[in-house]
């Protein structure tokens, strides 16, 4: 008989496990609680339990050639970065090609999932499912868990003295889809990360007065990078990757900080963070200094308390007046129909290995697709994530023993606590961790054998943007499309921008930025010399 694995979630995450189970023989069967995919992309007009809720106005941070699906790249004409209903229908179309609708049961929910007492021997999970007031108890060999992380809103209420006595009304973004509710109103929007700074920019066109309360500060980044392009087409390749990983700390951290200052001084618009050479996660807003110029948004330091009327910060500054306070103060990562020391097995941390394989189950079968964060994009990290699972599942691929998946989890999180910080553990280094990945199944590029072969190809993979394709491009799964995606992928970058065409489009000079890139280490080399010499 063959493996029957159970899908939970028909999101991103959720379709490339369908198809990568396909892919190797496995029986998949997903429970969608919605009546559509998407996952976090379906819109709705309003939050709907247990389901990720986004705004109507929402736009994709990473561009398209960077955050597709790697055999399956978008129209040509799609614009660089997607509103919400052009990734959901991309998705849609992506599941209706990929003839995975049939193995997905909409609008049923998933109650439990535990172990089968035979589990040791089996690895078995009975899971519970509920569609139109029925349950039904189903037994499955493996589970992969797609929920995402999206879902329960953290709402920190008990670190806010005063907030219980506050008159005006006060709400999680998650509930938050449009600015016309706020029209004169005095705002006051507590985080600074993604969801934050694009309800404040939004409500400051409406609103009377927006403030922002930032506990640590952020970078703020502009989808606009490096001449024109798109900022992840630049920034996400594999030579600075590997420069960023074989400077000293002290010159990679100076370097960071100068590329993250490039558009604007971060100090003087109240941004900057506290700890700044951290690599967390950056904001995307193509606006937010542009509001703060204007007047339009202030930048405010933590709350210290709430009165009725009024916030008073830690500066001791106060916001009078205040109408409404939104909390974009992010999300817990839950799963409430599992137990959580399955996934938190120590000190309620996430201890996943790779961030998919719970170590101490004995028996791999139980997989987490889509919890790491990274400065990639979800759609390809969940694909390499599920072929790798699928892999594990079907016995073509072997996980190293308990312990050192352990090991290898402590001496991760170490790392991610120098570069990220404590409230970032779940985050990554996306080429690192998608080689990683790709080694396991044999999918990895091999840019030493591409320069001897293919040089064209293999100046593009090194140099350029490490884009989806790069996983298709050989071993198992391998699309023979990927070689020719990989070189036009610019030519569909700079289409949908190049309606009124002048000249002959322009690509990046890829030898003419590592020049740039290298230019500093090698002038720092040369002082340290001289100075020694």
């Amino acid at each position: 008989m063959r493996t029957r694995v159970a899908i939970i979630g028909a999101g991103v995450s959720g379709l490339a496990s369908i198809r990568c189970c396909l892919e190797e023989g496995l029986e998949p069967t997903c429970f969608e609680r919605g009546s559509d995919v998407g996952g976090l992309w379906k819109f709705s007009d309003h939050a709907e339990e247990g389901r990720a809720s986004i705004y109507q106005s929402v736009v994709t941070n990473s561009s398209k050639e960077m955050m597709c699906f790697p055999d399956f790249p978008y129209p040509d004409d799609y614009p660089n970065y997607m509103h919400h209903s052009q990734l959901q229908e991309y998705i849609r179309t992506f599941a209706q090609k990929k003839d995975l609708l049939r193995y997905i049961k909409f609008e049923t929910v998933v109650t439990s999932i535990k172990k089968c007492p035979s589990f040791l021997v089996t690895g078995q999970w009975d899971i519970v499912v509920e569609k139109d007031g029925n349950q039904e108890s189903i037994i499955f060999d493996a589970v992969m868990i797609c929920s995402g992380h999206h879902v329960y809103p953290n709402l920190p209420t008990n670190s806010f003295p005063g907030l219980e006595k506050f008159q005006g009304s006060y709400l999680h973004s998650r509930d938050y889809k449009g600015p016309e509710v706020f029209r004169g109103k005095r705002v006051l929007v507590i985080g600074l990360g993604n969801s934050g700074s694009d309800i404040a920019v939004e409500l400051s066109r409406l609103a009377a007065q927006v403030m922002i309360s930032t506990r640590s500060g952020s970078w703020v980044m502009s989808r606009v990078w490096d001449d024109g392009y798109p900022w992840d087409m630049v920034y996400v390749t594999r030579f600075a990757s590997f420069l960023r990983n074989i400077l000293p700390p002290f010159v990679s951290d100076w370097l960071y900080v100068k590329k993250m200052n490039t558009w604007f001084k971060h100090e003087n618009y109240g941004l900057v963070p506290l700890n700044g050479p951290l690599r967390k996660e950056p904001v995307f807003n193509d606006e937010l200094p542009s509001r703060i110029l204007c007047g339009a948004v202030s930048i405010k330091p933590n709350v210290k308390q709430f009165t009725e009327t009024s916030a008073v910060f830690e500066d001791g500054t106060v916001f009078e007046a205040i109408d409404s306070i939104i909390f974009a103060t992010g999300y817990d990562y839950a799963y409430p129909f599992l137990d959580d020391s399955v996934i938190k097995s120590r000190n309620n941390e996430v201890t996943l290995f790779k961030g998919v394989f719970p170590p101490q189950l004995g028996t791999p079968t139980l997989a987490v697709i889509g919890l790491v964060q990274s400065l990639g994009a979800a759609i390809p990290t969940a694909d390499l994530q599920a072929r790798w699972a699928a892999k594990v599942f079907a016995g073509s691929c072997i996980l190293p023993s308990a312990k050192e998946m352990m090991d290898d989890i402590d001496e991760k999180m170490g790392k991610k606590l120098k570069w990220f910080g404590q409230s970032q553990t779940l985050q990554t280094d996306y080429i690192t961790y998608m080689d990683e990945l790709g080694s396991f199944i044999g999918t990895k590029p091999n840019i030493p054998w591409l320069f001897l072969t293919d040089p064209q190809l293999a100046l593009e993979v090194y140099f350029g943007p490490c884009s989806p394709y790069q996983f298709r491009l050989m071993g198992p799964g391998k699309w023979d499309g990927a070689r020719n995606a990989i070189l036009t992928q610019w030519d569909r970058t700079v289409k949908p921008t190049r309606t009124r065409a002048i000249r002959e489009a322009q690509r990046p000079r890829h030898f003419f930025n590592l020049l740039k890139m290298i230019s500093f280490p090698v002038l720092l080399l040369a002082i340290l010399l001289i100075f020694y010499s």
